[in-house]
């Protein structure tokens, strides 16, 4: 079934849109949103390539899977020309890093007339996480730059984040969009994936941003619904008859209820 509401995106892939090659593996793989990207996977002398690459790619779609492009951030001296090429493209998408503040947001929204998903990954944009969330369509938590201006070492795991992750959580759910845990690291550790993603998930994130094709089956597995979780939902939905009332050794009420069908509806579509 083609994917249609970003909030139902498992996994976001990146892959730099100066890459022909990857872009056109791309469309074989079952991410559920196609990233191209022109800021950090791209080199500087190989920009304007990129833009064009952007373009054609997402004229020629990548089947039932969201696309956007990620453009360079405000102050960058790519920032105008890549708002431009979005705007010229057919992606139902931006993404705007290291967004700080509203302004930056709406700027982007009116010259690229697209709605922009905006990736906090600094301090600032942390703390002003609800004002971000209240003028876009998504918000991408941006862990490996947040990590560094926050001086966490590169080893440390994600123990210093967590305040951060729950600031970008609570900021998306007030505003009633979704929110993306950021991107694992280690190509090789499905282990490693695994677990983060599962964390991800138990914080409430609707799906995690991916660097490698690799990591695609992990964290869509991750953030879907398990066969013994749609059928303990579908149990409690069967059993609930209204009020507060006891079931499977728990107490339940219509909040549960309401929770078990978000769950089996998610499931479907």
């Amino acid at each position: 079934m083609p994917i249609r509401d970003l909030s139902l995106c498992r996994s976001l892939l990146f892959l730099p849109a100066s890459n022909p090659r990857a872009i056109g593996k791309a469309r074989t793989l079952p991410a559920d949103m196609i990233i191209l990207d022109l800021e950090d996977a791209v080199r500087e002398e190989d920009k304007d390539m990129a833009r064009d690459l952007a373009i054609q790619a997402a004229k020629e779609g990548f089947g039932d899977r969201l696309a956007a492009i990620r453009i360079n951030a405000v102050g960058s001296p790519h920032h105008g020309a890549d708002m431009l090429a979005a705007r010229r493209s057919q992606v139902p998408y931006v993404i705007l890093p290291k967004a700080e503040t509203a302004k930056d947001i709406h700027d982007t929204k009116v010259v690229c007339e697209r709605p922009v998903i905006a990736m906090v990954e600094t301090p600032v944009a942390v703390l002003g996480a609800g004002e971000l969330a209240a003028v876009c369509a998504g918000l991408i938590a941006g862990t490996n730059d947040l990590s560094a201006e926050l001086g966490i070492p590169a080893d440390a795991g994600r123990a210093g984040l967590v305040l951060s992750l729950q600031r970008i959580l609570l900021a998306a759910r007030a505003a009633g969009i979704p929110a993306f845990d950021g991107v694992y690291n280690r190509l090789t550790d499905d282990a490693g994936l695994a677990e983060q993603a599962r964390e991800g998930r138990c914080y409430g994130f609707d799906g995690k941003s991916v660097i490698h094709p690799s990591q695609i089956d992990t964290v869509n597995r991750i953030f879907s619904p398990s066969e013994a979780e749609l059928a303990a939902a579908a149990a409690l939905i069967e059993a609930a008859s209204g009020g507060a009332q006891r079931h499977d050794g728990r107490m339940i009420e219509e909040m549960h209820v309401t929770q078990a069908r978000r769950l089996i509806a998610r499931a479907r579509q």
